[in-house]
């Protein structure tokens, strides 16, 4: 394993397990959540010192054999709505799998929910350490999936109705970045996150979808009364147009309350909300615009001016608040930002501008990789 990066060690598959075994060597190899019932005779066929199985399920001599070559084995956990070791993102379908049928109560996404509920104040440390597991899994799957890309956050309120003019302006500015050849992310959740996420959805695709997709959302303007109606419309355009483009929501179970929107091919869902805001802004390499919120969305301003005024992560990233009034007047956050900013690098890379529409051209201003 010398000289190996950490990902290359890393086995996700049966596929790739396959691929590596037959090689008789599993040494210093990390074999996540991969089912290896009907693979005894290659577990006990290949060296597996220093090896680590992550809720992988394998039969009990094979277990015994491992375990005495050195390897570690941490088995799958019973009974968890969720999957603590998973090597992958969820995607819609992960999360929503049920809605059809059983209503969005019934999903995998409602009951880590109600998991966490039951469990995030109890002071067990076996539930706190398969969050933090869990979390850590996220954050390994969500740096594979963004290597390399420029990433260009959208931040805003969650209260921003499907129907709304502001809903189709953000939707636009989703779709213009991705088309841009940025990977949009988000909060992952609904209002502007949504409408962001949907916008990249529809990229590749015709102008004239975007129109058709925010008419039938509007059927369901919020996910408030009824969550499952609210992602039902949502996987109805995704029906009707199945071939969308990917972009990445970052939502968290500790507003568990607000769903995680169906446009993001790729979602890391977290428990721990302080994990998510960090992770999520620090992966936005190629700059924030942040679109009218509430309390959320100012702490993701400062969340991301910090880093940006002590240059903690090296070259301030561009940052664009849309909307004046609402920034300097409602909850006036831009005359703090342009204060912190003075006299120091991050002021060539802050923003505000009256419209979503001007919000592309700024980033392009303040050095964001727009094609």
């Amino acid at each position: 394993m010398t000289g190996r990066r950490p990902h290359e060690r890393e086995i996700h598959t049966p596929a790739e397990f396959d691929a590596v075994v037959t090689r008789g060597s599993l040494v210093g190899y990390r074999i996540q959540s991969v089912d290896l019932t009907d693979r005894t005779f290659a577990l006990l066929s290949a060296s597996t010192t220093g090896a680590v199985f992550l809720g992988c399920a394998m039969q009990p001599e094979a277990a015994a054999k491992v375990r005495a070559d050195g390897a570690l084995v941490f088995p799958p956990v019973p009974d968890l709505p969720f999957d603590p070791y998973r090597a992958r993102l969820y995607s819609p379908d992960d999360l929503f799998d049920g809605l059809r049928d059983g209503g969005y109560e019934t999903t995998p996404d409602a009951l880590a929910y109600a998991w966490f509920q039951r469990t995030k104040a109890d002071g067990d440390i076996f539930a706190s350490m398969l969050r933090s597991v869990h979390d850590d899994a996220i954050s390994d799957a969500l740096d594979e999936l963004l290597a390399g890309a420029p990433v260009v956050g959208v931040m805003g309120g969650h209260a921003m109705g499907r129907g709304t003019d502001a809903y189709a302006g953000a939707a636009r500015l989703g779709r213009s970045l991705a088309r841009s050849g940025l990977t949009v992310a988000t909060g992952g959740g609904p209002g502007a996150m949504e409408a962001a996420n949907l916008g990249a959805y529809t990229a590749p695709l015709t102008d004239a979808v975007l129109d058709e997709a925010l008419e039938l959302l509007a059927k369901a303007p919020s996910f408030a009364p009824s969550v499952t109606e609210w992602a039902r419309a949502a996987f109805e355009v995704r029906a009707r147009w199945p071939e969308g483009g990917d972009s990445v929501g970052i939502p968290t179970w500790f507003y568990g309350h607000e769903p995680p929107n169906p446009f993001a091919g790729h979602i890391a869902k977290y428990f721990a909300n302080a994990t998510r805001e960090d992770g999520l802004l620090a992966r936005c390499t190629a700059g924030v615009v942040f679109l009218p919120g509430a309390a959320g969305t100012v702490q993701e301003i400062f969340d991301a001016t910090t880093p940006n005024y002590y240059e903690s992560r090296g070259e301030p990233a561009p940052m664009v608040l849309v909307n004046r009034a609402h920034w300097t007047e409602r909850l006036p956050a831009w005359p703090l930002l342009r204060a912190l900013a003075a006299d120091r690098p991050m002021a060539a890379r802050i923003a505000l501008v009256d419209s979503v529409a001007e919000a592309p051209e700024a980033l392009r201003r303040l050095g964001s990789p727009l094609g």
